[in-house]
């Protein structure tokens, strides 16, 4: 992969479609990203499938037991702003809860705008989309694709 303006905030994710590199948005989502990069650190999303993937919406990622239920068991607080949901955003899932929000995130393949301003983006794609947009949809996937490994390139 290439190497980035700002390695320490850089997410580089090894998938089983290829590498994609995010930039992490520390000035949207300070807590959210400090917390993601804290989780990758850990090696939490290593292994890690895409368990939820809409065509022309988004993939859904970051639930170790790879149902949509689970997490790392500890829960944010909602850090909304009016940043748009773009193609290549990504941004926190979560439940009806605002603050509910723990490891799973999403990408999104297309403009999400009814999203804006509900969820936590902490980041956008820079690198790899193409890569994004070839993992198998469905809800649940069947055979999922998933992240190989993440890491922050600071680290790589």
């Amino acid at each position: 992969m290439a190497t980035y303006d700002d390695p320490e905030n850089t997410l580089l994710l090894a998938t089983t479609k290829g590498d994609v590199a995010i930039a992490l948005r520390a000035d949207l989502a300070p807590k959210h990203v400090a917390r993601i990069k804290e989780l990758t650190r850990e090696g939490f999303y290593d292994g890690v499938v895409f368990h939820r993937v809409i065509d022309g919406f988004m993939a859904q990622t970051g639930d170790p037991t790879g149902t949509g239920t689970g997490g790392s068991g500890q829960n944010l607080a909602a850090e909304f702003t009016p940043t748009p949901h773009k193609r290549g955003t990504c941004s926190m899932a979560r439940a009806a809860n605002p603050d509910s929000a723990d490891s799973q995130f999403f990408i999104c393949f297309a403009d999400s705008s009814w999203l804006d301003g509900q969820y936590t983006v902490w980041g956008e794609v820079i690198d790899g989309m193409e890569h994004v947009d070839r993992i198998k949809r469905g809800e649940p996937v069947a055979d999922p694709d998933k992240i190989v490994s993440a890491k922050i390139a600071a680290d790589a």
